[in-house]
């Protein structure tokens, strides 16, 4: 993993954004503007409403907050006009439904401000109300982080919290690729395959305030979730994917060839023609799958290095900056 450095000298102050994105949160946003700007009175605090139809953008623009409107729905396109629209040295981004506590801010953004992390996870499964997950929520939490642990081999402790802190490095440079709210999937493995500094802070997570409603939906969400880990996976780790997958080609191939040759060893003729065929074809394919992921692998490494050299120009232009 590399490391930023803090952007400037001591004594001048670090640009800090809190970024909310909304959707329908009459009943909460104004007490989360008010809380994120008490508890970091020097932070610009930015709600991102993601075509409400209740008083969500009025109440926050009241209670003190910047904002701006994202038409396409989907929190994925919210973070995406976010990340490209707000200007900063460090990034707070937390949920409008009033569950995680102000009060933990400043220990999100510590490790990115001391430039020791790129992103901070807010961990909510270790302190959390028994009411605060609906049914299946938390084992399906605990699903996708062993998914992940298993094919990035990095173990983390909460994978779909929304409430991060990140580096302006990783903010400027993250292609943000998703639409839903798999956009949090994408953002810690995004994080985790391109080696950035990636570290976890537990938080309490509480429950919705009566009248507010969680917009995801578990069965469906949930599927977007694990179909995004597997396209991430495919995309992040090519010579992994494509060689597990011609690995067990090869393996069927040489399992049916086996069967075609001792066959043709205890009687002289090839009686399953068709065997033998597959067999061959098989190993083809298996083959094939491998070069292709050499292939991609060779790619995927010189788009690290562009991504690398990117985000090292925008971290020494943010240093050069009075």
């Amino acid at each position: 993993m590399y490391y930023s450095r803090p952007l400037h000298k001591e004594g001048n102050p670090m640009r800090i954004a809190v970024l909310i994105p909304c959707h329908n949160e009459a009943h909460t946003v104004a007490k989360v503007v008010a809380d994120f700007r008490q508890a970091l009175p020097e932070a610009e605090v930015w709600v991102f409403d993601n075509a409400s139809t209740d008083q969500t953008a009025v109440l926050a623009e009241q209670a003190g907050a910047r904002v701006r409107h994202v038409a396409i729905k989907g929190k994925g396109s919210v973070v995406r006009a976010m990340f490209r629209d707000v200007e900063a040295d460090a990034y707070l981004m937390v949920d409008g439904d009033d569950t995680y506590p102000a009060t933990a801010a400043r220990g999100l953004l510590r490790d990115v401000l001391e430039g020791r992390a790129e992103m901070v996870v807010g961990t909510r499964l270790e302190s959390h109300e028994d009411t605060a997950f609906r049914r299946f929520h938390g084992f399906g939490n605990r699903l996708v982080r062993s998914c992940i642990g298993l094919l990035f081999g990095h173990p983390v402790r909460d994978v779909l919290s929304g409430y991060r802190a990140f580096s302006r490095r990783l903010v400027k440079t993250m292609p943000v690729l998703s639409r839903g709210f798999e956009i949090e999937t994408e953002m810690t493995v995004f994080a985790l395959s391109n080696s950035y500094a990636f570290a976890e802070y537990e938080v309490d997570y509480g429950t919705r305030p009566e009248g507010s409603h969680s917009k995801l939906n578990t069965y469906r969400d949930g599927a977007r979730v694990l179909k995004t880990i597997l396209f991430l996976f495919k995309d992040m780790r090519p010579l992994l994917f494509f060689g597990l997958l011609g690995l067990l080609g090869i393996l069927a191939g040489l399992g049916f060839g086996a069967f075609v040759v001792n066959e043709f060893t205890r009687t002289g003729l090839v009686l399953h023609p068709s065997t033998a065929v597959l067999a061959v074809a098989c190993i083809l394919a298996g083959t094939l799958s491998l070069a292709t992921g050499l292939i991609l692998d060779t790619v995927n490494r010189r788009s690290q290095e562009i991504l690398r050299l990117v985000s090292d120009q925008l971290l020494a232009k943010d240093r050069a900056r009075p």
